[in-house]
C-alpha cells in the first residue's frame, strides 16, 4: 500500500461506517413510519402481507418485508436487523442491498410455497435470518480472516435464533425464517468478493 493509500484508509473507513449507519437508520426509521401509517388506517396494509399460493401475492413479497403485526412486533425485529445490517452494510451499500434483496425474494417466495393456506405473512424477520446466515457464512465464502471472526461472534450473540427455523411456535412464520437463512447463504455465495477468494 502506497502512503498516500495508506493515508486514506481511515478515511474511506469513516464513509463505510458512516453510510451504513444512516442506511440501517433510514430504514428503521421506514419501517417505524409505515407501521405508524398502519396504525393510523386500522392495520389496512396488513393486506400487502403474503398469502400463499394465490397469484396476485407474488407482488406482496417485497412490500411484506417492510410491514408489522403492530408496534411489538417491530420492535422485536428492530435490534436485531440494525445491528446485523450495520454489520453486513460496512461491505459496502450497493453489496447489502443485493444480498437483502436476494433474502427478502427468497424467504417471500418460500412463505408462498410452504405457508399454511388462509395464513398472512408479513415482517422484517425473514430478513433478519437472512443477514445472520450472510454474516456467519461470508468470511469462509470470501476467504477473510476477519469476516470469519466477525461471523463467529455473531453467531455467538445471535445463535439462539436458530430455534426460529423450526415450527415450533404458533403464530410465527418458521417459513420466513428458514427460507431467509436459506437466502442469506445463497447470497453470500451469489455475491462473494471474488477478487478476496482468488488471492493467493
Amino acid at each position: 500500500m502506497s502512503v498516500s493509500g495508506a493515508l486514506l484508509a481511515p478515511v474511506r473507513a469513516g464513509g463505510r461506517v458512516a453510510a451504513a449507519g444512516i442506511l440501517m437508520a433510514g430504514w428503521l426509521a421506514l419501517l417505524w413510519g409505515i407501521e405508524v401509517v398502519n396504525a393510523l388506517s386500522g392495520q389496512r396494509l396488513d393486506t400487502y402481507g403474503i398469502s400463499p399460493r394465490q397469484g396476485g401475492e407474488l407482488l406482496d413479497i417485497v412490500p411484506a418485508a417492510f410491514l408489522h403485526v403492530g408496534f411489538s412486533h417491530l420492535a422485536s425485529n428492530s435490534l436485531p436487523l440494525l445491528v446485523l445490517g450495520f454489520i453486513a452494510a460496512l461491505g459496502g451499500i450497493a453489496r447489502y442491498l443485493a444480498v437483502a434483496l436476494t433474502v427478502v425474494l427468497v424467504s417471500g417466495l418460500g412463505v408462498w410455497l410452504t405457508a399454511p393456506a388462509h395464513s398472512v405473512t408479513l415482517g422484517a424477520s425473514g430478513l433478519v435470518f437472512g443477514l445472520f446466515g450472510y454474516l456467519v457464512v461470508r468470511g469462509f465464502v470470501d476467504h477473510r480472516a476477519l469476516d470469519v471472526i466477525v461471523g463467529l461472534i455473531v453467531g455467538v450473540l445471535y445463535g439462539s435464533i436458530l430455534w426460529g427455523v423450526l415450527p415450533t411456535a404458533t403464530g410465527v412464520s418458521w417459513q420466513a425464517h428458514l427460507f431467509g437463512l436459506a437466502g442469506g447463504v445463497a447470497a453470500a455465495f451469489l455475491f462473494r468478493d471474488r477478487s478476496a477468494a482468488q488471492a493467493p
